[in-house]
């Protein structure tokens, strides 16, 4: 049975509680979808190039931005590796959309057999490993962990689900998480791309439980920043069976967190700059509209024009406006047009 060792640290507690605050503040804001979108495109592209440029791929931005616009058919590895990990990105997002989907070993399979397409043998992509591996620290030229066998692999990984999936609503979603990437960069499953998977796994683990980093977030950047400190913090040295008694997690989800905060703080000034325009601004009579549909499925025409003293014409050009900003739609025609949140 996996039983972490963690404290709720002062730290810890900290960073919940100032994670909560800033997406408090996130969500009680709008923006127009033209600039979410923008927004969505770029996180992908950090995403990309930050979880693969961790791992060693040399690509620069620059390079990941055109490659994800152009798709190139003749590519390199390091250029595979980029596609392939983006691939999983919007593959993941579209899932997270469904409701009921399982956060299991199956979904970490798929993942896995995305990200290693074309850069590991078949029966390798999607597979827990069979055989040993090493953890080599490149700077030191010298193996620093050795993961727990292959033969323990199905107990460990069928324990780890078990306690993520036992504790959803016991254990604050930030904590269990961060506790989820380091248990499976610990148990080491695959003999590659273990980091690219678990990252990948841990958006939708954080997804499931309210915090989509999909759309606008990239915590992986925050750990391509230092990679050495991520490694430092993610990761363990010696025998797993020499050291698993002592590990303790409470560095590593202060450093989580730290890290979720700085990508909030990082969109929050993306947001603040990019939102705020003569163009984008909305006016009080657009915020009754939106206040309105905030506790109701729908607003009509007759419902907006109890509630205000503009014109026909201008109540139109208020109800086009929020449409142009991808905040609400019209549906139906005529004296039957209702407008919903989008």
């Amino acid at each position: 049975m996996f039983e972490p060792q963690y404290t709720i640290s002062s730290r810890l507690l900290q960073n919940i509680k100032r994670i909560a605050t800033l997406i408090y503040e996130l969500n009680s804001r709008r923006f127009p979808q033209v600039v979410l979108t923008s927004l969505i495109q770029r996180a992908h592209e950090i995403s990309a190039h930050a979880s693969t440029s961790i791992e060693g791929n040399p690509l620069p931005l620059t390079d990941v931005r055109a490659l994800l616009k152009t798709h190139p058919r003749h590519i390199r590895d390091s250029e595979r590796e980029v596609l392939n990990y983006n691939q999983a990105l919007v593959q993941l997002e579209k899932q997270t959309r469904k409701k009921g989907s399982e956060f299991d070993l199956a979904l970490v399979l798929d993942i896995h057999r995305t990200v290693t397409d074309g850069l590991m043998s078949p029966m390798h992509c999607g597979k827990i490993r069979q055989e040993p591996v090493f953890v080599n620290d490149p700077r030191l030229r010298k193996t620093v962990y050795w993961p727990p066998d292959h033969q323990d692999m199905k107990t460990l990984m069928k324990d780890l689900f078990e306690f993520t999936n036992n504790n959803v609503g016991n254990i604050d979603p930030l904590i269990l998480a961060g506790i989820f990437h380091k248990q499976f960069v610990i148990i080491h499953p695959f003999i590659d791309g273990n980091g690219r998977t678990v990252r990948l796994a841990t958006k939708v683990l954080l997804s499931a439980m309210g915090l989509n980093t999909f759309n606008l977030f990239s915590f992986e950047n925050y750990y391509n920043q230092n990679v050495s400190k991520y490694f430092e913090y993610v990761g363990s040295k010696g025998n797993y069976y020499d050291v698993r008694e002592q590990i303790d997690f409470t560095p590593w989800l202060e450093y989580f967190t730290d890290g979720i905060i700085d990508e909030l703080l990082r969109v929050s000034k993306v947001l603040a700059e990019k939102g705020i325009t003569p163009q984008t601004v909305l006016k009080a009579h657009h915020q009754k509209i939106l206040d309105y549909l905030q506790g109701h499925d729908f607003i009509t025409d007759f419902i907006y024009a109890s509630r205000t003293d503009r014109a026909k014409p201008t109540r139109n050009q208020d109800f086009n406006r929020l449409i142009d900003l991808g905040l609400i739609e019209r549906v139906g025609k005529g004296k039957a047009t209702i407008y919903k949140t989008k």
